[in-house]
């Protein structure tokens, strides 16, 4: 079983680094990828990613995982990039798994996946990316952690595990994911 992880300019490394722990316990292989051979995330750790975006071959994963990310440090320019969009309706289109956190709900949105569904974003800054996410069609619940069909969205860093504990049931049912956590303290 693999996850893909998808990693845009300026993602944050705890919103990463999560999904990486958390499916790295359950024996679950996560597999970076990127637009560039080397990335740089918000708060400036510079990663090597596995393979480049271009090269992913959506067969051979179970789901994708995105960190979300600052603005100011690019993350919309990889996020919302051709290739971003077209690799987040591929896994759409085949039913696969998509967790996202915090702001990477907005390439969903941005890719056209989200009209007439339940997600969520970032919810401070008087909701300012709330907003923008209902601009892309998205019914906007202001929860933590939204489900819908085969999307996971959250709405800040904070979600992080949650979010990759409930990718991690989705994928290895909930006695494993439960061991996990236990494995893990939670």
């Amino acid at each position: 079983m693999k996850v893909l992880l998808f990693l845009a300019k300026g993602f944050e490394t705890m919103e990463a680094s999560g999904f990486v722990d958390i499916m790295g316990w359950a024996g679950i292989e996560v597999v970076t990828c990127a637009l560039q051979k080397t990335i740089t995330s918000t708060f400036g750790v510079s990663v090597n990613p596995d393979i480049l975006l271009n090269d992913v071959c959506i067969d051979d994963y179970d789901a994708l995982a995105i960190p979300g990310g600052f603005e100011e440090y690019g993350f919309y320019d990889d996020a919302f990039s051709e290739q971003a969009v077209s690799l987040i309706k591929e896994f759409n289109d085949c039913g696969k798994m998509i967790a996202t956190i915090c702001v990477a709900a907005l390439a969903l949105g941005n890719s056209g996946i989200l009209k007439g569904k339940r997600a969520t974003t970032y919810h401070l800054n008087n909701g300012h990316r709330q907003k923008q996410l209902a601009k892309y069609g998205a019914i906007v619940v202001n929860e933590p952690v939204v489900r819908t069909d085969n999307i996971i969205t959250s709405y800040c860093p904070q979600t992080g595990p949650e979010v990759a504990f409930m990718l991690l049931e989705e994928l290895v049912g909930t006695e494993k994911m439960l061991e996990t956590k236990i494995a893990m303290g939670f």
